[in-house]
């Protein structure tokens, strides 16, 4: 994120709708790729220049036309002029630290999500930014990058499974953000994982950098909840039914992916707890064995006080002191002290101090 806000910094000064390409991540090439299918056909083009695309589109089939980089500004402009997009939609396409939003630019429907992916080799959630751009008949996705979540989809719509190929575009915007919604669960399980983990290890063997793993992990779920909580705001506005785009025969599916936003929320704040309670563990642990130590070190201080006493007193430098001349003095303190500190342990194992 600062440096999605450091590069945002360098907009200052233009002009809205400036096509800038503001984010982290950057494909080589960017790709077109379409799908154009109705309930009879499916057809499935890759590589494909806007031109090409232009051509395809045609009214009675649904077209979904996927752009892999935002990063190329000419590309994202001959898009904008083929689909008439508006420019400042234009302009959120290429700045991918929006927020998840859905916003109506005349006859299409705007909507800005994240989607979350676990990487296995850094340990953490990668986030990226996806655009759809909902029009009559024809879908725009665009991606920072290549890699997605959207085969699901494009099985259901090559295989004619479901009813998505019976549908309009506006089902396949839900089939898009439902995929989305529904890898969630994929991505918290792996945190989950995690976490399970790092309270075993707090219970069993708690090392010295586990309050930097948990900092970490409740820094990594911050970063998830603030990814998804604006998309619960955003179905809500489509669920209301405020826009035209959107039917309400598909409203009720947005309603379903709006009640799994709110689940996969919840068990975000679930994680925030059990994590809370993994860091009062591992204080609490850390408090006992520092009791324990202070414990077996009073204990000692304890066994000594009295000897050290006696010590003290054959110690002062009197001429006449009985016991100094007695032959028996050094044996005798010895089995006193001796004594004084067996009784002494013999009466804290009787209270249960150790």
């Amino acid at each position: 994120m600062p440096d999605i806000l450091d590069k945002a910094s360098n907009k200052a000064g233009l002009p809205p709708g400036s096509l800038v390409h503001i984010g982290e991540h950057a494909a080589d090439k960017s790709r077109v790729s379409a799908f154009i299918y109705d309930q009879d056909q499916c057809s499935y083009h890759r590589e494909m220049t806007v031109g090409e695309i232009a051509s395809l589109v045609t009214a009675g089939k649904v077209s979904w036309i996927n752009v892999s980089g935002v990063h190329d500004t000419e590309l994202i402009r001959e898009m904008g002029n083929v689909f008439g997009l508006h420019h400042l939609l234009l302009e959120d396409i290429m700045h991918t630290g929006q927020r998840p939003k859905v916003e109506e630019y005349e006859e299409t429907l705007f909507i800005v999500f994240k989607m979350l992916t676990f990487d296995p080799g850094q340990d953490s959630v990668q986030e990226e930014q996806v655009s759809l751009v909902l029009g009559k008949d024809w879908v725009l996705s665009f991606q920072e990058k290549e890699g997605d979540v959207f085969d699901p989809v494009r099985e259901r719509i090559s295989r004619a499974k479901g009813r998505i190929r019976r549908m309009g575009s506006d089902y396949l915007t839900y089939a898009l953000v439902d995929a989305v919604v529904d890898h969630y669960f994929g991505v918290l399980e792996k945190i989950g994982d995690k976490i399970e983990d790092l309270q075993d290890e707090v219970l069993e063997r708690p090392s010295k950098n586990i309050m930097q793993t948990i900092h970490k992990s409740k820094q990594e779920l911050i970063f998830v909840r603030h990814s998804i909580w604006p998309l619960r705001d955003a179905l809500n506005q489509v669920v209301r039914g405020e826009f035209e785009q959107i039917t309400e025969q598909v409203s009720v599916y947005f309603r379903d992916v709006l009640d799994h936003t709110r689940q996969v929320l919840d068990a975000v704040d679930t994680f925030r707890d059990m994590l809370g309670a993994t860091l009062e563990i591992y204080l609490s642990s850390l408090s006992h064995h520092m009791n324990q130590v202070m414990k077996v070190l009073t204990i000692i201080a304890t066994l000594f006080i009295p000897l050290t006493f006696i010590v003290g007193i054959y110690g002062m430098n009197f001429a006449y002191m009985p016991e100094l001349s007695w032959r028996y003095g050094y044996l005798a303190v010895w089995g006193v002290m001796l004594a004084l500190a067996g009784g002494m342990i013999y009466a804290f194992k009787r209270q249960r101090w150790f």
